[in-house]
């Protein structure tokens, strides 16, 4: 682990960029909000891309909590989380498919827009490989935009992709220019100047080091990315920690630390991380409810020891927002004749 003096260093660098990239930021947001009103923060609310940027460049850190459909992602808005992670790993679990591209990017489009359209918070969605080349990779942008998703996060491997947390699985990165043009041609193909890219290396998940992984995010920084995502699967952070130590702040760096559970976040925070993603709990959660549900009912045939530990179907109705759909139909639709409900 770092010592005081070497935290302190780091924190101090993270200060001193992200004050930077916020007044640079601030200024670039006023031109495309208002072309120089002073007052258009009074009239227009941030969009979902400006949300998550602010958040990719705050001083604080800042947490992104998993979803895989419309419920898991209001259930997390409600909780109180500034932010979603549509992770891959979730979303082709809960249609019991590999985490292998085996969901077409049209069946996740359409999942996340569901997502989009039941959470006012910014989403940033797991995008694998971008789904092939550069030119799959900018117009999966241009459908997100048209969604109000607020970014998208894209790793250097090959397609179709193998998870990261596999044991004793062959993980072949990208080609790094190749990668790095793709970023480059996402960025350019964005109309919103706020949407994320976010540019996940993979060095460490496939054995090549820090020497690697600091030569790949530097290169995808320089092309454009607003974000680092550094991954590793080791069970101590002592790779992000190397690659934090070498990287000297040079833009936003992000974490998933699913298997570095343990570490306190504000270790995290000490080493200047951005954002943490907790990638895939919600998804472990239900399926560990669910399993205990099911095994119960089927044991004991009968609902009596399972329906005060459970949801109940008003809780389902009001994450569905059902009392704006009965005030509608009372405005919408004629009334029913007398005696019939």
């Amino acid at each position: 682990m770092a010592c005081s003096s070497s935290r302190i260093s780091l924190l101090a660098a993270r200060i001193t960029f992200t004050k930077t990239a916020g007044q640079s930021f601030a200024r670039n947001q006023q031109c495309y909000f208002c072309s120089g009103a002073p007052d258009h923060g009074k009239t227009t609310p941030l969009r979902k891309t400006t949300k998550l940027k602010t958040m990719l460049q705050s001083s604080e850190l800042e947490f992104l909590m998993e979803a895989h459909n419309g419920l898991t992602a209001k259930v997390v808005q409600e909780t109180g989380f500034k932010g979603i992670w549509a992770s891959g790993l979730s979303i082709s679990a809960q249609w019991c498919i590999r985490d292998s591209n085996e969901a077409s990017w049209t069946q996740v489009l359409d999942l996340i827009e569901f997502m989009s359209d039941a959470t006012d918070i910014p989403i940033l969605l797991d995008a694998d490989t971008g789904y092939g080349n550069f030119n799959n990779a900018r117009r999966l942008v241009q459908k997100l935009e048209s969604r109000a998703i607020a970014g998208a996060c894209m790793e250097d491997k090959v397609f179709p992709k193998t998870n990261s947390l596999h044991e004793g699985r062959m993980q072949p990165l990208a080609d790094m220019e190749e990668f790095a043009l793709k970023i480059k041609a996402c960025k350019e193909v964005q109309k919103d100047p706020d949407f994320c890219i976010v540019a996940r290396v993979e060095a460490f998940i496939a054995g090549w080091g820090l020497d690697e992984a600091l030569r790949r995010a530097e290169t995808y920084r320089n092309a454009g990315a607003d974000a680092i995502l550094m991954h590793s699967k080791k069970k101590d952070p002592s790779e992000i920690e190397a690659f934090m130590r070498a990287w000297k702040n040079q833009g936003p760096v992000v974490i998933v630390p699913t298997n570095y559970y343990s570490t306190s976040t504000d270790y995290f925070n000490d080493l200047g991380i951005s954002m943490v993603i907790w990638a895939n709990h919600n998804l472990r959660a239900a399926l560990t409810a669910i399993k205990h549900t099911s095994q119960q009912i089927y044991e004991e045939k009968s609902l009596k020891n399972v329906e005060q530990k459970i949801a109940s179907v008003k809780d389902i109705f009001k994450l569905q927002n059902e009392d704006e759909l009965v005030e509608a139909e009372k405005k919408y639709l004629p009334a029913l004749p007398k005696g019939q409900l």
